[in-house]
């Protein structure tokens, strides 16, 4: 493909899911991947995984790796240092995120917003990192309505983000009215869509309702049909992923990201086809 891609990782916390990760990784590499990306966990569960698999992908995979940073649970201090490592390690890509409070957590730490973190990397490493945020184009799921959350989304660019990833979506129509409506907010910089390979529908669904993706109708409707069939599952459901990456990539999106959830399959299938 001649359009840019890159791939998300999550970071592996048993010996099982790391040799996952590095067949995935061995995979996925064959397809020259702009970077990487390695989430940070929800509420912060893999503050210390995230540095020691962006080191391993840098390291053994020789992968530009993207480590995702969270406002959750972490001081000014702390991520001041966390910045100084990746910094050490060569890393200059990052991913700003606010993150999920975890259930029982009563603040964030000294950040509330990506905005505000977003600031902070700039004003103490400018020039230092490429900074990506996250997107919604069918609106985040705790915004009060979509004019707010293209607010939220401007102030972050205006705070000094390079480039933004969007949430994973299957209405290519949703992404293309997001960036219009971005690009007349005077929203200038890349909007990269957030692709979701389909491997495990009921998992889908799980993701679906807690992050405010839909699922259309009839995608639901056609995956439940083939039942059990999973070879039949797995070719379906790569067609339709394929046929709407071509479809963004077609219409002037400018790179896919891809959600691999450290499986190389879902992703290859549709690469294969495009």
């Amino acid at each position: 493909m001649t359009t840019p891609i890159s791939f998300e990782f999550y970071p592996p916390k048993t010996d099982e899911q790391r040799a996952q990760l590095d067949k995935t990784a061995t995979r996925l590499k064959a397809q020259s991947p702009d970077y990487v990306s390695c989430t940070f966990g929800a509420g912060g569960s893999t503050l210390s995984y995230t540095p020691e698999t962006v080191d391993h992908l840098h390291q053994r995979h020789a992968l530009n790796a993207a480590p995702h940073i969270s406002c959750v649970g972490g001081t000014r201090a702390e991520l001041g240092e966390l910045l100084q490592r990746y910094k050490a390690m060569g890393c200059n890509r990052l991913v700003a995120l606010r993150g999920d409070l975890p259930s029982g957590m009563g603040h964030t730490g000294d950040f509330r917003y990506a905005t505000e973190l977003v600031e902070f990397i700039r004003r103490e490493h400018d020039g230092c990192f490429h900074i990506e945020v996250g997107c919604y184009p069918e609106t985040h799921p705790q915004a009060d309505d979509a004019h707010a959350d293209l607010r939220h989304f401007k102030a972050k660019v205006d705070a000094g983000a390079d480039g933004a990833i969007t949430q994973y979506f299957y209405n290519a129509d949703a992404y293309f009215r997001f960036v219009d409506d971005a690009r007349a907010l005077g929203i200038g910089i890349p909007i990269v869509p957030g692709i979701m390979p389909i491997s495990n529908f009921t998992q889908l669904r799980r993701f679906s309702e807690a992050c405010g993706a839909e699922i259309p109708r009839w995608l639901a409707k056609r995956m439940q049909a083939y039942g059990d069939d999973v070879e039949g599952i797995r070719e379906f459901a790569a067609d339709v992923v394929a046929q709407l990456c071509r479809r963004l990539v077609d219409g002037g999106a400018p790179g896919l990201h891809f959600y691999t959830l450290n499986l190389s399959k879902p992703t290859l299938n549709v690469l294969a086809r495009l």
